[in-house]
């Protein structure tokens, strides 16, 4: 687990050489690009490279319709209605992000968005419409009009997900599912060379392999399974954050992670994924409700239970705190049968099917944790800070969602900078391209349909990865499989909805245990946990809970989803910025903070700008060990 080659060029510094411990790659294919994820950020990026002429390859962790997408209720926004325009969209976002979106990124954002849905639809996917076959647009938490596309009534993601994955397998494209990402490959200039990755059970390829691509896009969904209670599957564990990291990557605004507002409450004890209730039920007019029937939102804010999603959590919060109570209630029992049935079946038969029928009693809600607003850092064309390497979706960080994600932007953000990315790939340069030519023999067998013919692809030049040294001892701890549920205890109860100085020294500290277990289990005696999906995955979560806990502690203000119980104002003057977190080869994160909240270019800074952040210490004085 050396080194794969020291960055140069547009790279913020050099490579961490921190590998997963894993078996050699035993198969390989070859592409111009590799997508790692299907949702549809993921299946957008690989249709438009495609359809550029691309030899692309999808990687996914699951199956190609498993990802977080289809799990998606409430809809896709866009200004698509009589009436409204990017610019009402884009002041709606703004207020949401809490001062922190890239203006120019949510420009982009809005403006692109309403073209970008109606390719969607020409790809297939299919909108509710009113009788008058116009698209039906319903309203969402911090929205000031009817903006939300939605599908199925509740069952947007699922559509958009179908479509998308239909069309990838009318095309053709080549698929590798069931697999788990690993790491980066690189050159020995330090850019990417492609990924290796295991698939888990029968297939073309099994065990660890590599595709070798000098374009790598990850679209790797997000990381709530950080948290012992979330909206996401249970492949949501941070694969392309964590990847990103080892591969010197920057990430920013990991501590913002916004916790829906309205999740199923199964009880204390509950883990794991909990069935959401879709803000677009209370779009619809449901209402907030204590145990006593008292609507607790309104005069908390102009839009009541309409408010943007960390304000309306917050109150959820503050009310359970009030009267020691364990959830609070979702009324909608005035929309009758007939709505429920037809504008929200799916909601309707999870709660049924855990005993509470939402026709004739409220809903019992708490806010678990649904999105994750930062991620790897990228520009406006999705570049991260390291050559060749793209972030699309939850997994990346384009300033879109400053503070805390407006409604339904997600999905509209997948589908636009999906196709930036794709359009950038297609447009690389010559001199930007690897000088290498593909070796003949290592090309994969073609499969996308006899009217394509051969001569009109294009093919980049393939880069050479760096040998990867394999020793017998592992360079880095692998955590066992078990430390998944401990770490998902110490971030809820010290980086939940509400933090602390306390609370985040004392998650800090957990962390630090369960890493320094496993490194000393590595230097006594030579063992480490077994190579596998499980003990990937959970050094995965160590990896990103340890820079979000780093970056909860250093931004000592409240702000959109980051609430600070012992800093409880925003502080525009200190904080109106961003955090920027980036792994050191010796494992510690550098750690600098942006002038302003505009995202500077993926381009290289000073080192000497840069401040570390010690595990167990106030985070501004030294390195954290990672």
């Amino acid at each position: 687990m050396t080194s794969t080659g020291t960055t140069t060029g547009t790279t913020t510094g050099t490579t961490t050489g921190i590998r997963l411990h894993a078996p050699a790659p035993g198969w390989s294919v070859t592409a111009d690009v590799v997508v790692v994820g299907s949702g549809v950020a993921g299946l957008t990026t690989a249709l438009r490279c495609d359809a550029a002429g691309l030899r692309t390859v999808v990687v996914t962790k699951a199956r190609l319709d498993d990802g977080s997408t289809r799990w998606a209720q409430g809809g896709i926004a866009a200004a698509l209605g009589e009436g409204d325009t990017p610019e009402q969209h884009l002041d709606d976002t703004l207020v949401a992000g809490a001062g922190l979106c890239d203006e120019d990124a949510v420009r982009i954002l809005v403006t692109e968005g309403p073209d970008a849905v109606r390719r969607l639809i020409e790809t297939g996917a299919h909108f509710d419409e009113s009788e008058e076959g116009d698209l039906e647009l319903t309203r969402e938490g911090g929205h000031h009009r009817r903006r939300i596309a939605h599908a199925g009534g509740d069952a947007t993601g699922a559509e958009i997900s179908r479509a998308l994955v239909e069309a990838v397998r009318a095309r053709g494209l080549r698929t590798v599912e069931n697999a788990l990402v690993l790491d980066l490959l690189t050159d020995a200039d330090g850019r990417t060379a492609g990924v290796t990755l295991h698939v888990m059970g029968e297939g073309q390829h099994d065990g660890v392999g590599a595709v070798h691509a000098p374009a790598v896009v990850l679209a790797t969904g997000g990381m709530g399974q950080v948290f012992s209670a979330t909206t996401n599957p249970s492949v949501s564990t941070g694969d392309g954050v964590a990847l990103a990291l080892r591969a010197g990557a920057e990430v920013s605004d990991l501590e913002f992670v916004q916790f829906h507002p309205t999740v199923l409450f199964l009880g204390p004890d509950a883990e794991g994924q909990q069935p959401l209730v879709s803000e677009a039920v209370r779009g619809e007019g449901a209402h907030l409700v204590d145990a006593q029937g008292e609507r607790f939102m309104v005069g908390q804010h102009e839009l009541a239970e309409l408010a943007p999603r960390d304000i309306v959590a917050k109150g959820i919060t503050r009310r359970m705190q009030e009267q020691d109570a364990e959830h609070m209630y979702l009324d909608a029992r005035h929309f009758g049968a007939h709505m429920w049935e037809h504008r929200f079946p799916t909601i309707l038969a999870a709660c049924r099917a855990h005993g509470i029928d939402p026709v004739t009693e409220p809903v019992p809600v708490a806010p678990a944790a649904h999105y994750a607003s930062g991620g790897v850092r990228t520009d406006s064309r999705g570049r991260t800070t390291v050559p060749g390497l793209y972030a699309c979706g939850e997994v990346a960080c384009t300033g879109v969602h400053g503070a805390n994600r407006l409604a339904s932007n997600s999905l509209l953000e997948g589908l636009v900078y999906a196709e930036r990315i794709a359009a950038d790939i297609a447009d690389r340069p010559e001199e930007d391209r690897p000088e290498e030519d593909r070796p003949e023999e290592n090309r994969p067998e073609e499969n996308h349909g006899a009217d394509r013919p051969e001569e009109n692809r294009l093919h980049a030049r393939v880069p050479s990865p760096a040998p990867v040294d394999r020793p017998e001892k592992p360079a880095h701890p692998l955590l066992a499989a078990e430390a998944r549920f401990a770490i998902q205890r110490i971030m809820t109860d010290g980086a939940g909805v509400l933090r602390s100085a306390g609370s985040l020294e004392t998650a800090a500290d957990g962390l630090q245990r369960l890493h320094s277990d496993a490194r000393d289990a590595l230097d006594e005696n030579g063992k480490t946990a077994e190579p596998g999906v499980d003990t990937w995955e959970a050094t995965n979560l160590l990896c990103v809970a340890r820079v979000l806990v780093a970056a909860a502690r250093l931004r000592e203000e409240t702000r959109g989803c980051h609430w600070r119980e012992d800093r409880g104002e925003r502080d525009d003057a200190t904080w109106r910025r961003h955090i920027v977190v980036r792994l050191n080869p010796d494992r510690t994160l550098a750690v600098h903070t942006t002038d302003t909240p505009d995202f500077p270019p993926t381009l290289p800074r000073a080192l000497d700008s840069v401040r570390s952040v010690r595990a167990g210490e106030t985070p501004t004085t030294g390195p954290q060990e990672q």
